[in-house]
């Protein structure tokens, strides 16, 4: 009876946590920000995770940009509906209604579609990536205050490689279990993500290229002639982070880069990397475990071979989810769990650290910025410690 009961009164806190709000961190930069989104079909690209065989390949960009700051400009809700819905199918009751706060009530700093501010004649831009099946808004505070620092920043989702994916038609897609790494054997995770490295590689190059497009004719001009895409930049969270430190690898065009707590994958980790990288790591304890000392091995040999312009950091107390949105999303309660087995950092503290370290790093290597700033941060987060070589 006791336990029925413990369980009920449970229940009943996350369900009355699950209805409060919650505001994303303030912006750090000097401006407002808007938030569009284009959808986009890669008719050069089959998707051979899609059921259809012969089916091309698709994504569903999201844009942060400088804005014009309009009172009259909506705010752009934390998630649209139609992916609340299904982000709730998909997660499961339990999840979605009491492990989760309600996206309606989480509050971002985006407004929807505003006018470009013409403070600049153009921005330079910043592809994002999530980790894994997250989704692209999992990572809004960075996207967010990235682009008040003067950035245009793009993240994107695919179906069949994000958990699930709303397309503007309304199609619905999920990913398959047989496209989720986690549910496979370790033989099976190393050859999936040998599968998958490539598909993601290609598909941030295709958002790349429509970039470019949008930026010679855009069809709503919002973004015509103000896209400098001379000045390119990627980072990414995860699997997301080993995406940034390949596609950087092969496209010259990537100027500098960051891997946020991403163990790398695929030819990067034997070949040069010549661009000026940023690894932002949780804390790993003493490495004991070989999984551990292998991914460490894979950083510091491309560490190793890096030119000027290399940081390898780690963050006191972080754990993986410290650089995103789902530790002040998710459940108190569930976050207290995942801090007392993997790392105590404040939510609110991991994401300050993370955005101060994400915009600075390009400023300095986007922007010309003195590099000295980077080392003044350390003074204001002590949490953030060089990793020796």
């Amino acid at each position: 009876m006791l336990a029925v009961v413990g369980a009920a009164v449970l229940l009943a806190a996350l369900w009355r946590e699950h209805g409060t709000e919650v505001t994303l961190p303030a912006l750090t930069g000097p401006f407002a920000v808007g938030r569009t989104t284009y959808a986009w079909v890669n008719d050069a690209q089959t998707d051979d995770l899609a059921p259809p065989p012969g089916g091309k390949r698709e994504v569903l960009a999201w844009i942060w940009y400088p804005s014009a700051g309009s009172p009259a400009a909506a705010p752009a809700g934390y998630l649209p509906a139609p992916w609340r819905v299904a982000l709730a199918r998909s997660s499961g009751v339990l999840m979605s209604q009491f492990l989760t706060r309600d996206l309606r009530m989480v509050h971002a700093h985006s407004s929807l579609d505003p006018d470009i501010s013409e403070e600049r004649h153009s921005y330079p831009v910043v592809m994002m990536r999530a980790g894994g099946g997250a989704l692209t808004t999992d990572f809004t505070t960075l996207a967010e205050d990235l682009s008040s620092h003067g950035y245009v920043v793009v993240g994107f989702d695919a179906p069949y490689r994000t958990v699930v994916v709303v397309l503007p038609d309304g199609r619905v897609i999920l990913r398959p279990p047989a496209a989720n790494p986690e549910d496979l054997s370790p033989a099976g995770q190393t050859s999936l993500i040998n599968k998958l490295l490539p598909m993601w590689n290609g598909d941030t190059k295709f958002v790349v290229d429509r970039l470019d497009r949008l930026n010679a004719a855009d069809p709503s001009g919002r973004f015509t002639g103000r896209l400098d895409m001379g000045r390119l930049g990627m980072f990414g969270h995860s699997f997301g982070g080993a995406t940034a430190l390949q596609f950087c690898h092969d496209n010259s065009r990537c100027k500098a880069g960051i891997d946020i707590d991403g163990a790398p994958y695929g030819s990067v980790v034997k070949e040069v990397l010549t661009q000026p990288f940023l690894f932002l790591l949780s804390d790993h304890g003493d490495l004991s475990a070989p999984d551990a000392r292998a991914v460490f091995g894979d950083i510091g040999a491309i560490y190793d071979r890096l030119p000027n312009g290399r940081l390898l950091l780690t963050i006191r107390g972080a754990n993986h989810f410290s650089f995103s949105d789902q530790m002040l999303v998710k459940s108190r309660y569930l976050i207290g769990l995942l801090q007392l087995f993997q790392g105590g950092l404040d939510g609110r503290r991991g994401l300050a650290i993370t955005t101060a370290y994400v915009h600075t790093f390009f400023d300095v290597y986007l922007k010309n910025a003195p590099a000295n700033r980077l080392d003044n941060l350390r003074q204001a987060f002590p949490e953030v410690q060089v990793v020796p070589r």
